[in-house]
């Protein structure tokens, strides 16, 4: 269900997206706030209404590729973004594990917590393999269960460390300290490098 189109399409066209906090979250901003190339080339898969991006090209950043499996929401993007930044962002209506290429950093934003456990392995491999060397994922996880079936989709970061420790050097894995207030004490922000 959750590699599904119409499932996600739907979510957006009833405006089921409660991950969505309508803005860049705090961790993000203040991850991207200290990165000084404007040029590195960055990848943001399960985009959603892309606010990281909008907060990337404001600083200037020129080589974005967004990525999701709703093609009505590529449509959107397009309408939003194209007129000012074509050029600067690239849009891909796709499955991400279909996608190819090599990045410097791949941010992480409500992604992997939509995907079913079961595919938490590949996310891992494919992340490694889209990056260049010495490339970055970064962002946030949840550090936290949920009561309910389907995403979003809780762990622990003992758990994700069993992930990501054989394709990355975990450079940084711990608990938000500027997490939104609803929140708080419920993410870990991650900062892994290729190995």
């Amino acid at each position: 269900m959750e590699l599904n189109e119409a499932y996600w399409t739907q979510r957006y066209l009833n405006q089921q997206t409660g991950w969505d906090v309508g803005q860049i979250s705090t961790p993000l901003k203040t991850y991207i706030d200290q990165l000084s190339d404007t040029n590195i080339k960055i990848l943001i898969p399960g985009c959603g209404n892309a606010h990281e991006a909008a907060y990337l090209l404001h600083k200037g950043f020129t080589n974005i590729t967004l990525v999701d499996i709703s093609g009505v929401l590529i449509q959107q993007l397009k309408q939003q973004f194209y007129p000012t930044y074509q050029g600067k962002l690239h849009l891909v209506h796709g499955d991400f594990f279909d996608l190819s290429g090599s990045y410097d950093l791949i941010i992480e934003q409500t992604f992997f917590c939509a995907l079913d456990p079961k595919f938490r392995h590949n996310y891992a491999r494919k992340m490694g393999s889209l990056l260049g060397k010495n490339g970055k994922l970064a962002g946030v996880l949840f550090n936290r269960q949920f009561g309910h079936e389907g995403p979003p989709y809780g762990g622990s970061q003992e758990e994700y460390v069993e992930y990501f420790q054989d394709e990355f050097e975990l450079r940084y894995f711990e608990e938000c300290y500027n997490s939104i207030p609803p929140r708080s004490g419920s993410e870990i922000f991650i900062c892994l490098i290729k190995k």
